[in-house]
């Protein structure tokens, strides 16, 4: 079981320990009541993270000890807060965040289920029929090879049924060598921001959330590059991931982060709008946490969306699939005839 905390343990804990420092209460007794409601790694994790408090160390320092547990755009979230005296309000700002992720990640399960459904019914759909023609092959001693690849009867059935496992084990265990390797994950998601509906999806998704950290780390006082860096990884895309040190080099030659972020291509025109109009009234974080919820919207109906084309697209593989069929047993039957009167001398 992988060490790293899931979305909903940091909720959970960010939140308790938002409301435990808000009321006044110390810093080592907040991760102990914390604590209390954790288990497994974090449980673990987090008895160290309290010795090290007692010891003298600051939050951060204690949350770096263990950062395969606790994810980075946390551990500079409770730098931010620490610095600037505001850890309670950021843990729970934090805390809305993780929960807006979890959101977000239902409504992703509910909109791609049906579709899942649909490939899985329709791959055991043609499993079957492959099985049953075998059936049909040893009553009549005709095979009838509807995929002309051969597979017919049990083992053709379990030969289609395997090989879908295997492009299935195969398509994961690609994206998990691509997940840990961060130059790879840079060339997917820009080649993924490309793809229509997925893209738009992908793309509102990161903005929503670079709004938020922006928004959040500026709010709190910490210097722009640093701002940037940490927002930019908020959004857990490697494409924007792969503009930080550009997008950072900009602006310390003298850039607006107007001109910045438009060169990067990553954010949309309307997006550079609001944060022109934002500049130059200097209300950039004001205006970009108003504008997160606004993406976050726009990421729910793409996501929408691609659940839509996702179903429209299995449901047309079905279709071609059975016109297919159709044929394959028309023509099967009208050779089947045409033998027969040979056979007859018609």
């Amino acid at each position: 079981m992988s060490p790293r905390a899931s979305l909903r343990e940091l909720m959970s804990l960010t939140r308790n320990l938002g409301v435990s420092l808000h009321s006044g209460i110390g810093i080592v007794k907040a991760f102990e009541l914390a604590t209390r409601k954790t288990n497994g790694s974090l449980h673990a994790a987090l008895a160290d993270v309290i010795r090290e408090l007692k010891s003298g160390q600051d939050v951060t320092s204690s949350l770096e000890a263990h950062d395969r547990v606790f994810p980075g755009l946390m551990i500079d979230m409770v730098r931010v807060g620490e610095t600037s005296g505001n850890l309670p309000e950021v843990l729970k700002s934090l805390s809305r965040h993780y929960e807006n992720m979890l959101r977000l990640r239902r409504d992703f399960i509910s909109q791609i289920t049906m579709p899942v459904i649909q490939f899985v019914a329709a791959v055991l759909i043609i499993a079957g029929l492959i099985f049953l023609l075998g059936i049909v092959a040893q009553t009549t001693g005709q095979t009838i090879d509807v995929l002309g690849w051969g597979l017919v009867g049990t083992r053709g059935a379990l030969i289609w049924l395997g090989g879908w496992a295997a492009v299935l084990f195969s398509l994961w265990m690609s994206y998990q060598l691509i997940a840990t390797s961060l130059t790879g994950k840079q060339a997917v998601d820009r080649w993924l921001l490309t793809v229509p509906v997925i893209g738009d999806c992908l793309r509102s998704f990161a903005v929503a959330r670079f709004s938020w950290a922006f928004s959040l780390t500026q709010g709190a006082g910490m210097p722009i590059e640093d701002s940037l860096e940490t927002s930019l990884r908020a959004t857990s895309n490697g494409a924007f991931l792969a503009v930080a040190p550009d997008l950072i080099a900009w602006i310390c030659s003298g850039e607006t982060l107007t001109e910045a972020l438009d060169q990067t291509r990553l954010f949309p025109v309307e997006y550079m709008e609001f944060v022109q109009v934002a500049e130059q009234s200097g209300t950039v974080p004001e205006e970009l946490e108003r504008l997160g919820p606004h993406f976050e919207e726009d990421a729910r109906r793409s996501l929408r969306a691609l659940a839509t084309a996702l179903g429209w697209l299995i449901w047309l593989a079905v279709a071609l699939f059975i016109i297919y069929l159709i044929f394959t047993l028309a023509l099967w039957y009208v050779g089947m005839l045409t033998n027969i009167q040979n056979e007859l001398g018609l």
